[in-house]
């Protein structure tokens, strides 16, 4: 496994203030046309005493199984990360997944493995990952990589597989490998580029808005919201609807991040999902903005799926929605409980929705998993986990964080 990003922020269950919280009693309502429902929502946390503090803090209550870190609760923690976000900075970070020269940091991710990192970090140069090697116990199989570019060595050398043309769009609904999505619809608008600060380096992932009953909750790869066992990310904030640098939707910061225990303990790629309470932007919910995709959990497995993303390493540059479209298959090595699906999306594509069921005209479908890592002998092949049990527990915390 090759994770994007080397992660540094320190993780807390509980922080923040109590002005925080949302009243009890509050009522979003939707736009019209939306398709969404009024839907009342409960206060996030439970409010308690924190010996020798002398204030209330919030401290949300989440189910077994499932792990958080609070983010950006007050307003001017949300201001601050705002402010931190100039188009500059969103225009200088790194796509991730790639290759580069090897140092080794301890504690991150699979144990301590290299972690490859870039050196010099201009627009679009190398960032960290590593790589795992097979499990012992398991047939000997390539290293998994999280989606980087066309062949990358796990040495840290040039690509020897030749590079794509620029996709260009195709038509809505035909199987492919890769091409800018034009047929616009409601996946234009709730699926977005995430960006986020690791080790003091700027970095981009994809995400999805879902529907929930707070209307805030994004889903995305575990590895774009912490590293395996290692820390979590900072400055995370996601912007629906990016193209071309424009941000019509406005930008949403993480209230809270939360992974399932088995990313967070052991970085186990099949449980690689990362979901996001985001904070509303001027008095708006995510879901009254942008709307929301459906999300299932324990769907038919094999069944056709649409990968969206913002894949940043050549032959795209992290401007515009790309999207991949076939069958799902098991995986053959069978290392995890993922699906694999034919797909050239490279780095910065980690964290975008697949969805099922998806219809072109409408831009509306299921989403049943979200893009996590490819194989290093198979770079044509995105995998992504399973939405099963774990999932579930943890769109439940998600939808009280």
């Amino acid at each position: 496994m090759t994770p994007i990003l080397p992660l540094i922020a320190a993780a807390s269950l509980i922080t923040g203030l109590a002005g925080a919280a949302p009243a009890a009693s509050a009522r979003v309502l939707p736009p019209a046309g939306s398709g969404l429902s009024a839907t009342p929502f409960s206060p996030p946390a439970a409010l308690v005493p924190v010996a020798g503090a002398g204030v209330l803090q919030q401290v949300a209550s989440v189910p077994a199984g499932v792990v958080q870190h609070v983010a950006a609760l007050t307003e001017a923690e949300q201001r601050r990360v705002l402010a931190y976000w100039t188009p500059r900075r969103m225009a200088r970070a790194l796509p991730g997944g790639l290759l580069g020269s090897v140092a080794r940091l301890g504690g991150l991710g699979s144990g301590g493995l290299p972690l490859r990192i870039a050196a010099a970090r201009p627009p679009h140069t190398r960032p960290p990952g590593h790589t795992r090697p097979p499990a012992p116990s398991r047939p000997a199989a390539p290293s998994r990589e999280r989606p980087a570019g066309q062949g990358r060595s796990t040495t840290g050398g040039a690509s020897t597989a030749p590079v794509a043309a620029r996709p260009a769009a195709r038509t809505p609904g035909v199987s492919t490998s890769g091409a800018r999505w034009a047929a616009g619809g409601a996946v234009t608008r709730t699926t977005g580029r995430v960006f986020l600060t690791m080790r003091g380096i700027d970095y981009v992932c994809s995400a999805g808005a879902v529907r929930s009953r707070t209307m805030d909750v994004v889903v995305t790869a575990g590895h774009c919201v912490k590293d395996g066992r290692g820390p979590w990310a900072e400055n995370w904030t996601f912007v629906p609807g990016y193209e071309a640098g424009e941000r019509p939707f406005g930008v949403f910061t993480a209230r809270r991040t939360l992974v399932p225990e088995p990313w967070s303990a052991k970085g186990d790629d099949s449980h690689d999902i990362g979901m996001v309470a985001v904070n509303p932007v001027d008095g708006r919910h995510l879901g009254q903005v942008v709307g929301g995709q459906e999300i299932a959990f324990d769907a038919p497995r094999g069944e056709r799926a649409f990968g969206f993303g913002f894949p940043a390493d050549p032959p795209y540059d992290g401007e515009h929605l790309i999207y991949c479209s076939g069958a799902t298959h098991a995986d053959p090595h069978g290392q995890t409980r993922d699906q694999g699906m034919r797909c050239d999306l490279t780095a910065g594509s980690s964290g975008g929705p697949w969805l099922s069921s998806f219809d072109p005209a409408t831009g509306q479908g299921v989403v049943t998993s979200v893009s996590s890592f490819k194989y290093s002998d198979d770079p044509r092949t995105m995998y992504g986990p399973y939405f099963g049990d774990q999932a579930r527990r943890l769109f439940e915390a998600a939808q009280r964080a």
